[in-house]
């Protein structure tokens, strides 16, 4: 993904697949006071990333965030089109 189409409060996954597969959701965007890099704080919700929680540059998640998803009734879908590789 673009670095600017992450957004606070919203849902990406890593479109791994098995056991590698993980959704997690944006709960802070800043930037580290002493380099000034944008960064990301989440919290994992499904797959390898469930109730774990992390934080990395903006730069980081947007590489292992392969689309943007959201819960449908008991599924994750996806939400636009995926990056290409």
């Amino acid at each position: 993904m673009n670095r600017p189409d992450i957004q606070l409060h919203r849902y990406y996954s890593n479109g791994a697949y098995g056991r590698a597969w993980g959704v997690r959701l944006v709960t802070g965007l800043g930037s580290d006071p002493d380099s000034g890099i944008a960064t990301v704080t989440y919290k994992g919700v499904a797959g390898q990333c469930r109730r774990k929680t992390g934080s990395a540059s903006l730069s980081e998640f947007a590489a292992w965030a392969k689309y943007e998803v959201a819960l449908n009734e008991n599924s994750w879908q996806r939400i636009g089109a995926a990056t290409p590789e």
